[in-house]
């Protein structure tokens, strides 16, 4: 879900820059500051913004629970998004680039908490979406992280991946 801006849009722009904070360690900060944009944007806001904001605020919690409850909002607001509205943040969008991600996340989340069955079914949704990525380092990363994930599932493994969202690798 990274990509420059066709357009100013002042609320990505304070997304991004709590996303920031947050990769670099403040994430009581990032927390405090994308909440503040959640509430200012509220839950029937621009779904781009919401989905933004949730799949990057779910990457700020380590309880798996936690995270697991702005993944659904995130993937919930992307339901609500157009191809239009994508691209009029950045022209290369495409909603359907976004479903691996908010798939994995989700199927993730679920393994950590044990749910298998749950997870088993996002990360198969995450497969079928997966030829939407795009051809480059973010969309090998996400196809991998796909692989480590159903793996991990098929092990019944709860254990958090190092290569999770939060703690060194933006997904």
């Amino acid at each position: 879900m990274t990509a420059t801006p066709t357009s100013s849009d002042p609320t990505m722009e304070a997304i991004g820059r709590a996303v920031v904070e947050g990769r670099a360690g403040d994430t009581a900060s990032a927390r405090r500051k994308l909440m503040d944009l959640w509430s200012a944007i509220g839950v029937t806001g621009d779904p781009l913004h919401r989905c933004t904001l949730a799949h990057y605020l779910a990457d700020l919690h380590d309880d798996p629970a936690q995270a697991l409850i702005w993944d659904v909002r995130a993937l919930d607001a992307a339901e609500a998004m157009t191809d239009q509205r994508v691209q009029e943040h950045h022209a290369g969008l495409h909603i359907a680039g976004f479903y691996p991600s908010l798939h994995l996340n989700l199927a993730d989340n679920f393994r950590r908490l044990a749910a298998f069955d749950a997870a088993t079914e996002h990360i198969h949704a995450a497969k079928e979406h997966a030829p939407n990525l795009s051809q480059d380092a973010y969309g090998d990363l996400l196809r991998t992280a796909i692989e480590q994930v159903a793996e991990a599932i098929g092990r019944r493994d709860t254990a958090r991946r190092t290569s999770a969202p939060g703690s060194s690798t933006p997904v």
